[in-house]
Parts: C-alpha cells; sequence; structure tokens
C-alpha cells in the first residue's frame, strides 16, 4: 500500500486540500494520504523545507512527498520528480528540494514529462496527483519524467560565529502552533563552541541562561508552586529535530500568547548565544 504525503499552504479554509485527496483516491483507491502540513505561509520555502526535512525520514522508504508551494510552472520553476534517501519528493524546481535533501545528495532528479500534461492554475492537482498516482501504482519514473540536471539551490540558513567562537548568531526559522520559536541554531553547533561555558541567550530584551531537557523543565517540584516558574515563563531547549528553541510553557496564541508574540520574535529575527570567555 503506497503512502503519498501531502504539505501545502492551500490552508484548510478553501476546498483545494478535498479535491487532491478526491483526486488521488479516484487514481488509486488503496492509497494512505498523510497530511504533513497545511499551514505553511504562503509562499514560503524554507517553512516548508523545515517541516518537510524533519519529518519525511518517518515514513517508509518509498514514500511519495507532493509539495504544493510555488507550484505554477514557468521556465526558471520546472516541475520535477527527485528521489532522495529512497523517498520521491514532486515538487516545482523552486529551491524547496535543495533544501530538504542538504544532507543527502539526491539518487535520481527528473523532470516531469506528462504526455498530455498542460500548463495550469492549480497543477498540483493537474500534474502531481497523476505523476504520484504513477508512482504509487508501481510505475518507474522515466515512463513520466526525463532526466533533468538544473536543480534550483537556495542556500539555507546558517547561523554565523563571530567574536573568536564566543558568539552564535541565529534566526528564527519557524515558528509553530503554540508561537514557540524555532532557530537555525543547531545542538551540534551549540555544543562546538560551548566546551563546557556558561552562556547567555539573547532574544531581543530577554535573556536566558539555561537550555532545559524538556518544557517542564523549568518546573522545580520541590518548592512550593507559588515560589517555582511554571505556565507563561519563558524557556529554551534543543527540539526534538535538533534545533534551539525558545517556547512559553503552556502556551496558547489563543489566550495567554507565545513566543512569536509575548516576545515579537517573527520570521528571520536574530537569536545571539554568547559565551563567557
Amino acid at each position: 500500500m503506497a503512502i503519498i504525503t501531502l504539505t501545502t499552504d492551500f490552508g484548510t479554509k478553501d476546498h483545494f486540500v478535498a479535491v487532491l485527496k478526491g483526486a488521488l483516491l479516484t487514481e488509486v483507491p488503496t492509497t494512505t494520504i498523510v497530511d504533513i502540513s497545511h499551514s505553511i505561509s504562503p509562499f514560503n520555502i524554507h517553512e516548508c523545507a523545515y517541516l518537510l526535512k524533519n519529518s519525511y525520514k518517518a515514513f517508509p522508504k518509498g514514500s511519495i512527498h507532493i509539495i504544493g508551494i510555488d507550484a505554477e510552472w514557468s521556465p526558471e520553476n520546472e516541475h520535477i520528480v527527485v528521489l532522495v534517501d529512497g523517498h520521491y519528493f514532486i515538487s516545482a524546481n523552486n529551491g524547496v528540494i535543495s533544501l530538504v535533501t542538504s544532507e543527502k545528495p539526491p539518487e535520481k532528479i527528473m523532470a516531469i514529462n506528462l504526455p498530455n500534461g498542460e500548463i495550469s492554475s492549480f497543477p498540483t492537482q493537474n500534474i502531481f496527483v497523476p505523476v504520484a498516482a504513477h508512482l504509487a501504482r508501481g510505475g518507474q519514473p522515466e515512463v513520466v519524467c526525463t532526466p533533468f540536471d538544473k536543480l534550483k539551490e537556495l542556500r539555507d540558513f546558517k547561523p554565523r560565529i563571530e567574536n573568536n567562537g564566543n558568539t552564535i548568531i541565529g534566526n528564527v526559522i519557524y515558528i509553530d502552533n503554540y508561537g514557540n520559536v524555532v532557530t537555525n541554531i543547531e545542538r551540534s553547533t551549540f555544543d562546538a563552541y560551548r566546551n563546557g561555558r556558561t552562556f547567555e541567550i539573547t532574544a531581543r530584551r530577554q535573556r536566558i541562561k539555561a537550555i532545559q531537557k524538556s518544557y517542564n523543565g523549568i518546573v522545580d517540584y520541590n518548592k512550593e508552586k507559588n515560589q517555582r516558574k511554571g505556565p507563561g515563563d519563558l524557556l529554551a531547549l534543543f527540539n526534538a529535530a535538533g534545533y534551539l528553541e525558545l517556547a512559553i510553557y503552556k502556551s496558547d496564541l489563543n489566550t495567554v500568547g507565545g513566543v512569536s508574540t509575548l516576545i515579537g520574535l517573527q520570521y528571520r529575527d536574530i537569536i545571539t548565544i554568547n559565551f563567557d570567555a
């Protein structure tokens, strides 16, 4: 049974996601369709890549991933199929694949060439779905694709190391459903420069001098409730994907708010770590 994932910036108000699923089930009734996200900020390639890069590995080899971000065809935005790490990615050549596959080189890169393919305003349905269905039925990509060697490459956000290795300057790359902000500072980078030193994380006017192992790590259960930190307090931790994340414990964007609203951090904003010299 084939697995097809969907990652788009379509949202859930309109009918587009339902149309994709209906078209896929019509083509391959036995397929399993999994939504990775439909709430990506419109045309935000880096945000899309962050979600895909940290989720596709949880799926079995042979899974097919449809990417509905900036998908309209143009001479500079071709439709492609890329095989990497045993997974098929179907997307426009807008740079998202280069970010997803930055750690593993693609095994195949092909341009989609459907016999009856036409330019349309909804290529995710008209082009990507038929290709995904073909692969899900066990078809070879060469039947619907031709060789391609012009994969568009975008540079991933990388933190800067300054002050003779005493400072890491990173950026916010993603804001989750709770308003927590994820930075591009990975645990491996932090560990490489820390060398056992104390540190201070700066985010606007906020200062953090500890990194927790879990969200409730800031709670000292040995203290009385009115004396301990808890819901509403700021913390830092390395998330499950290994990236430094700033969070408000038990945040809720609809009520108490999150880091993005309470501190005012947004996409690309600067986060700094200073180590004691």
